[in-house]
């Protein structure tokens, strides 16, 4: 009970956080209702019902992809310093350049703990984000015929699929490195 009092409180902001703080935490929750909804309209017409998605759940997805993608990017912004890769996320790499070069090093430092999987699943959920939406919105025009429109689609459905992956791992990584603090 005490695990579930702390995760639901993870969501809540708090007081301690500056505007910026706020803001940051305010567009993920945005973003992260955006891609629940994203995700139910996307995958539930397919996988359960079996269908392509049409009717208002089109016009539901439709409606969230824009301030998803919207969310994304200022999260891009706002999170890329945060998230930018470090010699202290690598210690193995280092611990091989040392043996390789001979060079000694200054001896064990006390590092703070390493996010390494939070990094490299925020870059990837970034990076997947750009194909996701550029696929989508470039079927939409009729530029290369309908095998290209077909194409497109189907580079949308698995990068949809991926990026998911991606964002539950995520998800669950910022979860388990919060409540280990």
């Amino acid at each position: 009970m005490r695990k579930l009092i702390q995760l639901f409180t993870l969501l809540l902001i708090e007081q301690k956080l500056s505007p910026v703080g706020v803001l940051r935490k305010l567009v993920y929750l945005l973003a992260l209702l955006c891609f629940v909804v994203l995700a139910i309209t996307g995958f539930y017409p397919t996988v359960v019902l079996g269908k392509h998605i049409s009717g208002y759940l089109i016009m539901v997805h439709a409606t969230f992809a824009p301030i998803f993608a919207i969310c994304l990017a200022v999260l891009a912004i706002m999170w890329a310093r945060n998230s930018r890769f470090t010699v202290g996320d690598w210690p193995w790499f280092q611990r091989f350049v040392q043996r390789v070069t001979l060079v000694k090093g200054t001896g064990e430092q006390e590092r703070p703990k390493s996010s390494l999987g939070l990094k490299i699943s925020f870059w990837l959920i970034i990076f997947l984000a750009l194909p996701l939406a550029l696929s989508i919105v470039l079927s939409m025009f009729p530029l290369l015929g309908t095998h290209w429109q077909e194409l497109l689609l189907g580079i949308h459905r698995y990068t949809a699929l991926l990026f998911s992956l991606a964002a539950i791992v995520h998800i669950y990584m910022i979860i388990r490195f919060k409540t280990n603090e």
